[in-house]
């Protein structure tokens, strides 16, 4: 661990496994917390709690703004474990001299997606501090979520399980750079920012056999991919021509030596299932519009255990390691 924090702590992976590991899971430790779910399962099975702060630059963005972001982040992470999500907290940092206009937009966006999730918030804390002290405004959500389908563990995966996702990847993370650096893609390129459980709830209902959730957000596919190898002790090897990416994304990444499999997504989610099950989760994940992308990608082996393997289209595979470095910093 470094003598100070660096904007790689926060990437969502090896650096940012490495704090969390050494500092706060060391002083926090307990059975909820070591299970490193999105959001932890408590009351017996029944009930889903997960946090998240949100300092997205720049606020609104192609696709969505960091209202929108702050309500999907949040709700997203208690749907990977299968709870449909009830109740939020919101607690805002303003800089004096933010533009009230701009609020109110912010907070519209966050009305309109609480609503797709069925949740409300219930309480919040509002604080303003003088210009300089935060980049325009933060925000901060927590939610609390009724588990619909108990088991979703990411500590659960087995060699029987296949690996999908839910949508084409990279899509948040390449909008985001375009929008940071002035970059005119003229093309229809947003984020995929948008909220997940309606799609989980239908998979749930489904009957659809589901193993684990994750929300590639901080890190891409890959940081989910990684950690979920190292939880269950396992080697997941993907197919690359299977992985789902847009022109515009690929076209960012080749422009700038970025990695697809690692670019942040807020829309889109990898599943493990029983191999049985990947058909019929496809039939409802492409019925959904949020997911009409999905693939499966990969398998679960133990050709490597803890370990992910990418195969390519020239019949060579390498190791993904997880994410170093700072690839862009308040993706989220």
């Amino acid at each position: 661990m470094t003598k100070t924090i660096t904007l790689a702590h926060g990437n969502g992976g090896q650096e940012n496994n490495e704090l969390i590991g050494s500092i706060f899971y060391k002083a926090f430790k307990n059975d909820i917390l070591a299970k490193s779910e999105d959001a932890a399962v408590i009351e017996n099975g029944k009930l889903a709690f997960s946090t998240d702060s949100f300092t997205v630059s720049p606020l609104e963005f192609p696709g969505a703004d960091i209202g929108k972001l702050a309500v999907c982040g949040t709700c997203n992470d208690l749907a990977m474990m299968g709870a449909q999500p009830k109740y939020m907290t919101c607690s805002v940092i303003i800089e004096e001299g933010f533009e009230v206009e701009t609020l109110n937009r912010i907070v519209q966006s966050m009305k309109e997606e609480l609503a797709k999730n069925g949740a409300k918030v219930v309480s919040g804390d509002t604080k303003v501090v003088p210009k300089g002290s935060v980049d325009k405004i933060f925000i901060n959500t927590t939610g609390i979520g009724e588990i619909k389908k108990s088991g979703i563990s990411s500590n659960s995966i087995t060699s029987g399980d296949v690996i999908l996702v839910s949508n084409s990847i990279g899509q948040h993370g390449a909008t985001i750079f375009a929008a940071r650096e002035g970059i005119d893609m003229s093309s229809n390129l947003q984020s995929d920012c948008a909220s997940l459980w309606p799609v989980v709830e239908k998979l749930i209902d489904s009957g659809v056999q589901i193993t684990a959730l994750r929300d590639a957000t901080r890190g891409g596919v890959n940081a989910v991919l990684n950690e979920w190898a190292n939880q269950s002790n396992v080697c997941i090897e993907v197919e690359e021509t299977k992985v789902p990416v847009c022109d515009e994304v690929n076209g960012i990444c080749e422009l700038l030596g970025f990695e697809a499999m690692s670019l942040a997504n807020e829309g889109t989610f990898v599943l493990a299932i029983p191999k049985e099950d990947a058909q019929k989760a496809l039939e409802v994940l492409h019925s959904c519009e949020v997911a009409k992308e999905a693939a499966m990608i990969g398998t679960v082996t133990h050709q490597y255990d803890k370990k992910v393997v990418l195969h390519s289209a020239w019949g060579t595979k390498r190791f993904l390691e997880t994410p170093t470095g700072e690839l862009l910093p308040r993706i989220c």
